[in-house]
């Protein structure tokens, strides 16, 4: 069965919140400490609607096996043309193509979108993130030591960033 791509909706809200609860839990793809719930979360999703930001879902057979969405780079109006990327993929389906299928499409809507670069920021010790990210065609643009801090340890934070046109000047 072949893998589906589409907009997020209100019941793939289940899906999207275990898949972060547990990437909150057990992993350092989120530095956040604090559990997510389905309110929150449709909280989450009606403003990345309101905002033009999309959310994506890639699903088999019906069942969501991960999820990529991005957002603002930074709250400043001279970061308007840059966005962030983040892309979770549940443990049981990883490498198995679904996080490059969730992050090329994401890609595509941010061209669409006529943005300019798209940043991803990603703790140096997940090498399969780094990896994903570089076969999209990101590079490695800087690397910050100990920022962050989780499972009692100190993580990196590795920035990647790909150009998504070429424009000499920003429209407008």
């Amino acid at each position: 069965m072949s893998i589906e791509l589409g907009d997020a909706a209100e019941a793939d809200l289940p899906a999207l919140v275990e898949i972060q609860n547990h990437a909150v839990r057990e992993t350092t793809a989120s530095w956040s400490y604090q559990s997510v719930d389905i309110e929150g979360r449709k909280a989450w999703l009606a403003e990345k609607a309101a905002k033009g930001h999309p959310v994506i879902v890639a699903r088999r057979g019906g069942e969501v096996l991960g999820y990529a969405y991005y957002g603002p780079y930074r709250p400043w109006d001279g970061y308007l043309h840059t966005v962030e990327n983040s892309v979770y993929v549940r443990t049981d389906v990883h490498r198995q193509g679904v996080g490059a299928r969730l992050l090329d499409a994401l890609i595509a809507r941010a061209k669409a979108a006529d943005l300019h670069v798209m940043v991803a920021a990603i703790e140096a010790g997940n090498a399969p993130s780094i990896q994903l990210h570089a076969k999209a065609g990101f590079t490695e643009v800087g690397r910050l030591p100990q920022v962050g801090a989780k499972f009692g340890r100190w993580l990196d934070l590795v920035l990647m960033q790909r150009m998504l046109n070429d424009a000499a000047n920003p429209p407008g």
